[in-house]
């Protein structure tokens, strides 16, 4: 659905580039995540792929159509939700999804039943001027699915949403992709990333580190622990340990045969540990970790 090679992008046009070299492929039906702090070169990626920033040097291919060669069609393919909304707040929540679906050639979902689907029920005749941060991303979202699209970019798509809301988006997420979209998801929130993707790209510095999926990463870069807590010489204790090396598993033997046990838990490593010991970077641009 997506091939990109060696695609570079420099808004200065003076060597100093945003994407750098940057080279990949997503298939059909797959949720891909592009995980990186702010500044990586998530957005520039993305406003090429959607037609937002023009293409300067290398390949990109997007569901068939060339980049190189400048194709109107391929908007009645796309759907693009981002994190920041650009709605009519002089209209309604109703209103702005059929403006919105006129500007295409293909049919269009029913819009009520867009805004049913993504908690917005009752709220159709409320005007969007009026509606909150989080109200007016569910909408954004909404109006992403308008035109049926094959190939889904989605920016941040569960920012400044309460858990139950963000929870039933990213269901929607995997049942649109179930039925073959493909979608394109940058975010820095890593944890979004782990639930819902099939593979992940880490860039930084408008540079890809590496891609894989998340399961792969844990498996390369990972290690379980176990977090222990029990009672010692009258105290309760609480220690993190490896049981993966000799040293950890004899401690942990040792807690289980001398010590009463509170809790136990394993633990295995977060895809956001797993970045920052790829990359040396925080998920914040001035984040190094040494």
């Amino acid at each position: 659905m997506i091939h990109v090679n060696n695609l570079s992008y420099s808004y200065t046009r003076d060597g100093r580039f945003a994407v750098k070299d940057i080279s990949f492929d997503i298939k059909k039906g797959e949720i891909f995540g592009f995980l990186g702090p702010s500044g990586a070169g998530k957005s520039t990626t993305q406003g090429i792929l959607t037609g937002l920033l023009q293409l300067q040097k290398g390949d990109a291919v997007v569901d068939g159509y060339d980049l190189h060669r400048e194709n109107k069609k391929r908007f009645n393919r796309i759907g693009m939700s981002f994190e920041q909304s650009n709605l009519y707040g002089k209209l309604t929540a109703e209103e702005n999804l059929r403006y919105y679906a006129k500007l295409f050639d293909v049919p269009t979902r029913d819009p009520r039943q867009l805004i049913d689907m993504v908690g917005l029920g009752g709220k159709e005749n409320m005007k969007a001027g009026a509606f909150s941060k989080g109200m007016k991303h569910r909408l954004t979202f909404a109006r992403s699915l308008l035109n049926n699209p094959s190939m889904w970019f989605l920016d941040e798509p569960t920012t400044g949403l309460d858990p139950a809301i963000a929870a039933q988006i990213k269901d929607i997420i995997r049942k649109e992709c179930d039925t073959g979209v493909t979608a394109f998801l940058t975010t820095h929130n890593m944890f979004i990333a782990d639930e819902l993707c099939d593979r992940v790209a880490f860039i930084v510095d408008g540079e890809i580190k590496l891609v894989d999926s998340p399961k792969a990463l844990k498996l390369q870069y990972g290690h379980r622990t176990v977090a222990v807590e029990f009672k010692e010489d009258g105290d309760v204790k609480k220690e993190n340990l490896a049981p993966a090396t000799g040293e950890g598993k004899a401690r942990l033997n040792q807690i289980i045969n001398d010590c009463e046990i509170v809790t136990m838990h394993s633990r295995e490593a977060s895809l956001e540990e797993i970045f920052i010991k790829v990359t040396g970077k925080g998920l914040t641009a001035d984040e190094t970790v040494e």
